[in-house]
C-alpha cells in the first residue's frame, strides 16, 4: 500500500508493522529522525514498549479480568498493536492519533497483525478522545500516554479516563526542563522547581510523578506509584488511580522538597507542601538549593516488582537480559534513601581520581551504611551515609589506589 512516503516493515515482539524508513527523512547526522518522518515511530523506545507489555501483563494477574486499553497518541499503532497480542486478557485497545497518516498507516498494521476484532483506530483530539470515555462504564483499566514532550498536556483527562483501580502510564522525553536546562519551563508544566544536580534523572521521575499526584488530588484520585524507571532519553512511572478523597489526602503526603549543597554535596528531603524554612547547609554551612515540589516518597511497589521480573523471564524479549538487569538493581533501590552520590561528579569536585564503585559500596557497607547501586547511573551509589563521609572514604580509597 502506497502511504506517500517511504516505509518499512518491522518486527518487534510477536508482530510485525510498517513503520516509516527513518533514513530517508534526515539530510544531516544530527537530525532528530523520528520527528522529521510524517508518522512519529521510534525504534531506541524498544525497550519502552517491552516494559509496557510486561507491565500491563503484570496488572492484568493482579487484577484477574480482562482490559480495556488505550494509547491517544499512536503514532503507527506498534505499543498498542503489541499490548493487544502480547498481553493475555486484553480484550479491547483504543488506538488514536491526530495526524491522519498516522491513523491510516495504524490502521493497516492492524490489519496486518490480524487484530480488527479487538483494536480500534480513530482520528482525534487526545484529550478530546480520551473525553468521550469519561463516564463511570466506559473508562479504560489502563491509559499509555507516551508524547514526544511532556506529557503534562493529557493527564488531566488520561485520569478521567481511567476506572478506579485503573493503571496509567506517563513517558516525559522533556529532560531539558526537567533536569533543570530549563528551570521555568520545568516550573510551569510541572509545578515543580528542578535542579541541575548528577541524580536530575531521579529528580525528573519525582517531579513527573508529583505533577500526577497533585493533578490527581483535584479530581479526588489518590496515586499509588507501581513501578518507575530512566533509560535513555526520557523517564517512565506507571501508577494505580485509588478515588476517593481520602486516597487523594494520602498521596499528596508523599510530596515534599529535596535540599541539596553544591559546595559538599550534602543532601536532604523534607515532607510535605510548605517551603522549607532552614536554607543553611549542616555540614558546610553554605546556602542550599531547593527542588520542588516534588515526590519523596516510595518509587516502585515491592510486589509488583517482584511480578514483574517473573514476566520478564517468562516473556522472550528483545531486550530481555537489559530489563532484568535493571529490574535487579531497581529491587535493591527500595529500602535506599531518595537521591544517590554519583562519585565521578564528587571526585571532578574535589579533584580526585575515581575509586570503582564497587570498593566505595564495599566501603561504606563495612562502616555499617547501607549502600547499594542504582539503576539511575553506573556510576552511582544510594547511601544513608552523609556526604561528609563518603568524601573521606572516597579520598581513603583513592590514596590507597594511588600510593
Amino acid at each position: 500500500m502506497d502511504f506517500g512516503f517511504p516505509t518499512e516493515t518491522v518486527k518487534e515482539g510477536e508482530v510485525e508493522f510498517l513503520a516509516p524508513r527513518l533514513k530517508a527523512f534526515v539530510k544531516e547526522a544530527w537530525e532528530y529522525a523520528p520527528s522529521k518522518a510524517p508518522v512519529f515511530y521510534n525504534p531506541a523506545m524498544e525497550l519502552n514498549r517491552d516494559l509496557a507489555v510486561l507491565a500491563l501483563q503484570t496488572y492484568q494477574r493482579l487484577v484477574n479480568r480482562e482490559l480495556a486499553a488505550c494509547e491517544p497518541l499512536a503514532g503507527c499503532g506498534v505499543r498498542g498493536i503489541r499490548l493487544a497480542r502480547e498481553v493475555e486478557g486484553v480484550r479491547k485497545v483504543v488506538l488514536n492519533d491526530i495526524n491522519l497518516d498516522g491513523t491510516r498507516l495504524a490502521e493497516f498494521n492492524v490489519n496486518l497483525n490480524g487484530l480488527t476484532d479487538k483494536v480500534q483506530v480513530d482520528n482525534k483530539d487526545a484529550n478530546f478522545l480520551l473525553s468521550s470515555y469519561a463516564a463511570p462504564r466506559k473508562r479504560f483499566d489502563y491509559v499509555d500516554i507516551d508524547p514526544f514532550g511532556s506529557p503534562v498536556p493529557y493527564i488531566d483527562s488520561a485520569l478521567r479516563a481511567l476506572r478506579n483501580g485503573g493503571l496509567l502510564a506517563l513517558t516525559a522525553t522533556d529532560m531539558a526542563p526537567l533536569c533543570g536546562v530549563h528551570a521555568k519551563a520545568c516550573l510551569r508544566k510541572y509545578g515543580g522547581k528542578p535542579l541541575r544536580t548528577e541524580y536530575c534523572h531521579e529528580l525528573a521521575v519525582r517531579l513527573l510523578i508529583g505533577s500526577l499526584v497533585m493533578l490527581a488530588a483535584k479530581h479526588d484520585i489518590g496515586v499509588n506509584t507501581m513501578f518507575s524507571y530512566s533509560d535513555y532519553n526520557y523517564v517512565r512511572t506507571y501508577a494505580t488511580a485509588s478515588y476517593g478523597a481520602k486516597s487523594a489526602d494520602k498521596s499528596v503526603q508523599g510530596m515534599g522538597y529535596i535540599l541539596h549543597c553544591f559546595s559538599c554535596f550534602h543532601r536532604e528531603s523534607q515532607s510535605g507542601l510548605t517551603p522549607p524554612l532552614r536554607r543553611d547547609c549542616p555540614e558546610c554551612g553554605s546556602k542550599l538549593q531547593v527542588a520542588g515540589p516534588l515526590w519523596v516518597g516510595p518509587l516502585w511497589d515491592k510486589g509488583f516488582c517482584a511480578r514483574l521480573i517473573n514476566e520478564a523471564k517468562r516473556k522472550n524479549l528483545h531486550n530481555k537480559i537489559k530489563i532484568l538487569s535493571m529490574l535487579s538493581l531497581i529491587t535493591r533501590e527500595f529500602h535506599a534513601p531518595v537521591t544517590y552520590y554519583a562519585i565521578d561528579k564528587l571526585c571532578d569536585k574535589f579533584n580526585l581520581p575515581v575509586p570503582s564503585l564497587s570498593k566505595v559500596i564495599d566501603g561504606l557497607t563495612v562502616a555499617g551504611f547501607l549502600a547499594v547501586a542504582t539503576h539511575f547511573s553506573s556510576k552511582a551509589v544510594r547511601t544513608n551515609a552523609p556526604a561528609a563521609i563518603l568524601k573521606e572514604l572516597v579520598a581513603k580509597l583513592a590514596k590507597v589506589s594511588g600510593s
